[in-house]
Parts: structure tokens; C-alpha cells; sequence
């Protein structure tokens, strides 16, 4: 990660050169796991299942062949500590130090699918070990949510390698201002709260507004108890918001955040 922190995007192609490079370089792992930083996670105590995963991966020298990945909360909380394993999107939860060693020894080493230590069904009396196969997963449409558990949320180069900065970097080189609120209208784009106050007339509302510097607030309360879904994208996916803050302000006058909701740790 130390190269990106040395280099200023300065165009387009500097982007997509580093989204370029990031891919190259993951595709190049044997396997990547997911391994969820949730609070929920966290609470299961899922640093001791981290540490076991990576002494077991060292222990069998495996550190440069499978890239291990802490994301935000992976959604299934109930079976956490969890984690998936990709490219074969295996999903194992409910982890302690002792499975994940199992599941070196016979999943990253041996090829074999650990099924006792995948989701188990209830309505169907058996284990179900692919994700996308989970009643849990298999009917969302992820929008907001869709690189939570997926990056690494501390890394700004996942980000990019997930086409991060990209609708940025649009509104910054080709549309500008006027354009960029023109299209957020157009696209019908609403408000997740109760209102589904319309987006475009709220960004064209504050742009309309006298004065030469203004603000934006995050608001990243969370109205209904245990619901989560500001926290979730703030704790798995926080360069989304800084985008999102950086398309409505190009010029950084004045910035506040407002991060009540948001765990300690994060």
C-alpha cells in the first residue's frame, strides 16, 4: 500500500492505472478470505480467529499465496465470527481458532470444502456451503452495501480497485457542478429515510444557496435502534462517503462529520 500514498492522481489515467495494478496483483492470490470486522464479529471475539488464521497460514507458508482481508460487518451476524473464502465463495461462520486451522489444513491446503463448519439449514437438514446459495444472500440486490464485506475498508487502493474515485474523477475532468446535480435529478435518486426526499433538489437547493463557504454534514445517526445502515457503510466502506462528500464540495471550504452512531473503534 505504501506506493499509492507516494503518488498524486493528477488525471483519469493515473486512476485507472492504479485500479489496473491493484487488480492485477490480487488476481494473482491463490485464494483471498474475507474475514468480517463487523462489531458483531468483534464482540464474538473475531481477533482470535484472526490471529489463529494467520499463524496457521504462516505456519504452512501460505502468507504470499492467500490474501487475507478484514472487511466491514459480511451481514450473517448470527453466525459470526465469519468469514468467506474466495474465488469458490465458500462461507464459513460461527469460526474459532481450532476450525480455522481445519479449514487451512483442509480447505486452502487439501482442496476440500470444510461442510461442518459452513451455514447449516434447518428447513433443509443439511449444510450449504457457497453463499450464494444462502436464503440469507440469495435474494438481496446489494446497492449502497455493495463493497461492504468485500474490501478492505482501511485501504484507499480496494477502493479504487473497486472502481472507487472513478464517478469522481467524471464530475471533477468532464461535467462540473451544473451537469453533475442535472443528472442526480434525472436519475430519480431519493432519500433512504422515511421521506425519500428527492437527492437532486437537495444538492441543487444547497448549491443555490448565498455565501462563500458552506458546509456539508454527514449525518450518520441511526434513528431506528440496532438497524445499522449508516454504520455499516461508515465502518465497511467509509471512502464512499468521502467521494460522495467530495462530488457535492470540489473545492474543500468547509467540511463537518458527524459520526454519531459509529463504534469507538472505528
Amino acid at each position: 500500500m505504501s506506493a499509492i500514498y507516494s503518488l498524486r492522481i493528477k488525471t483519469p489515467a493515473d486512476l485507472e492505472e492504479l485500479r489496473e495494478n491493484f487488480r492485477k496483483r490480487a488476481s494473482g492470490y491463490r485464494h483471498t478470505i474475507y474475514i468480517c470486522g463487523g462489531a458483531g464479529c468483534i464482540s464474538s471475539h473475531s481477533d482470535d480467529v484472526v490471529q489463529a488464521l494467520k499463524k496457521a497460514m504462516a505456519l504452512r507458508g501460505l502468507a504470499q499465496e492467500i490474501r487475507l482481508v478484514s472487511t466491514g460487518c459480511i451481514g450473517l451476524c448470527a453466525q459470526g465470527p465469519c468469514m468467506i473464502v474466495d474465488p469458490e465463495g465458500v462461507f464459513y461462520g460461527n469460526l474459532t481458532p481450532e476450525k480455522v486451522r481445519m479449514i487451512v489444513d483442509r480447505h486452502l491446503i487439501g482442496g476440500r470444502i470444510v461442510k461442518e463448519c459452513c451455514y447449516y439449514d434447518d428447513a433443509s437438514k443439511e449444510y450449504i456451503p457457497h453463499t450464494k446459495d444462502l436464503p440469507f444472500f440469495n435474494k438481496q440486490v446489494k446497492i449502497a452495501l455493495r463493497n461492504v464485506g468485500r474490501i478492505d475498508f482501511g485501504s484507499i487502493e480496494d477502493y479504487i480497485g473497486h472502481d472507487g474515485y472513478f464517478a469522481l474523477a467524471k464530475v471533477l475532468t468532464d461535467w462540473g457542478r451544473d451537469k453533475t446535480i442535472e443528472e442526480v435529478t434525472a436519475s430519480g435518486l431519493r432519500g433512504r429515510g422515511g421521506a425519500g426526499f428527492p437527492t437532486g433538489v437537495k444538492w441543487k437547493s444547497g448549491h443555490d444557496q448565498p455565501g462563500d463557504q458552506k458546509y456539508i454534514i454527514c449525518n450518520a445517526d441511526e434513528g431506528d435502534p440496532g438497524a445499522f445502515m449508516d454504520r455499516s457503510i461508515l465502518e465497511g466502506d467509509p471512502h464512499s462517503v468521502i467521494e460522495h462528500r467530495r462530488l457535492l464540495h470540489r473545492r474543500e471550504q468547509g467540511l463537518r462529520l458527524c459520526p454519531r452512531g459509529v463504534s469507538p473503534g472505528h
